[in-house]
């Protein structure tokens, strides 16, 4: 099974659209993710009865997705956002490490569900709990992080978002901080 389809595509206006496939094993379904990335995506749900049915709908679906003009943003188009916490110790305590479960966790979902991208690492370094995300659009994600960590108690108050192009991954601009700061490290 060849995992998830996730494709963009721009409308007339510049609007960024997206559409995800995947077939989930555990309810037998195909399931079709789609939307205006930004923004809460709609999803239907197609019962299959085996694998092989799920490939061919998954075949469909990206023949379908390539017809209407939609494809994957290659990562050298897209941006690292990384969503930063301020810890209290340099190599993180146990609330530090659920901290971190819980806003990937968090992180994943929100993105996912709105096409703004997926979560490739987590890492602690010095003071500081790194989430990376990979992005299609910057202002788009670094919104959604601040309204996700807001909404699920995700110490907003020690929360810096830094963006850098994929290319320049030591290359960031401060998009957000919770206090005065005018720049951006790892």
């Amino acid at each position: 099974m060849s995992g998830i389809i996730r494709v963009y595509k721009r409308d007339e206006e510049g609007v960024l659209h997206f559409r995800e496939g995947w077939f989930d094993e555990d309810y037998s379904q195909f399931v079709m993710n789609y939307g205006v990335v930004g923004h809460q995506s709609k999803t239907e749900e197609t019962d299959v009865p085996d694998a092989e049915a799920a490939e061919g709908l998954m075949d469909a679906f990206a023949a379908q997705c390539a017809e209407d003009g939609y494809a994957e943003i290659p990562d050298d188009e897209q941006f690292w956002v990384v969503a930063q916490f301020a810890l209290k110790t340099k190599d993180g305590t146990d609330r530090d490490r659920y901290l971190e479960e819980k806003a990937k966790d968090a992180l994943i979902s929100h993105l996912a569900w709105r096409g703004l991208g997926t979560v490739e690492r987590t890492e602690f370094s010095d003071y500081k709990l790194n989430i990376v995300c990979l992005c299609p659009e910057v202002n788009k994600a670094v919104n959604a992080i601040k309204v996700c960590s807001r909404g699920e108690d995700l110490d907003f108050t020690k929360l810096s978002i830094g963006a850098a192009p994929y290319s320049e991954p030591d290359n960031f601009k401060l998009k957000h901080s919770a206090k005065p700061a005018s720049s951006f490290s790892l």
